[in-house]
């Protein structure tokens, strides 16, 4: 175990994944966005240690911004189909769906900022929502970008983690604290959904008792 985490292997795993081009590197950050239990956090900081920190930065952002936008437009076009009609059958995504009609582009934003947020899920429930496409566009192409940043620079450089533990200790600690913020983002927002669905609820059966009335 502690050879594998030796610089001389870090750095050949730097130089065997740079071998493989940037289009591999945009490659596996699209087809996250479609493979939601494959490892963004590690595909980043793999661009990063490849190509440094910008050209890293930016070919993460292309792949995961463009693969999350092209989900987003699937479902769009496909999601209320029948072979699809599954999903919108969900609870869940349908509280989920009301309110990013009412709320729009604020707290979607936040969510996609944040690097442990089921991006999978929002890009599910953006697509079968009203937002309009170029909304959404600009949504998750800057939220994105601020995520993938904060994870880029983080992990800018591997063989500090390895050689200083402190630094490592501190990237710890960020992380920690950006899914413990994020964490209770998406509860907060939950709970602001289960209000407004109630709401809606009950809005509507008024207007039924109305209307038989």
């Amino acid at each position: 175990m502690p050879d594998w985490f030796s610089l001389d292997t870090l750095t050949n795993l730097t130089h065997d994944y740079r071998a493989l081009g940037p289009i591999f590197g945009i490659l596996l950050t699209f087809l996250e966005a479609f493979l939601p239990f494959l490892p963004l956090v590690v595909f980043i900081v793999a661009n990063v240690a490849a190509y440094g920190l910008l050209f890293g930065f930016l070919i993460s952002w292309v792949g995961s911004f463009v693969g999350a936008y092209t989900v987003f437009l699937v479902i769009r076009k496909y999601g209320r189909a029948r072979v699809l009609g599954f999903i919108t059958r969900h609870e869940r995504i349908q509280k989920l769906i009301l309110w990013v009609e009412r709320n729009g582009f604020g707290p979607l934003f936040l969510l996609i900022c944040f690097p442990f947020t089921p991006s999978a899920l929002v890009n599910i429930v953006a697509g079968l929502s009203n937002i309009k496409k170029h909304t959404y566009l600009w949504t998750v192409a800057s939220g994105k970008l601020i995520m993938i940043f904060v994870v880029s620079f983080i992990g800018s450089d591997l063989k500090a983690l390895v050689t200083q533990p402190i630094r490592t200790a501190i990237v710890v600690i960020v992380i920690a604290i950006l899914w413990f913020i994020g964490k209770r983002v998406e509860k907060r927002i939950e709970k602001k959904v289960e209000d407004d669905f109630r709401g809606i609820k009950a809005k509507r059966k008024r207007k039924r008792g109305e209307t038989f009335e």
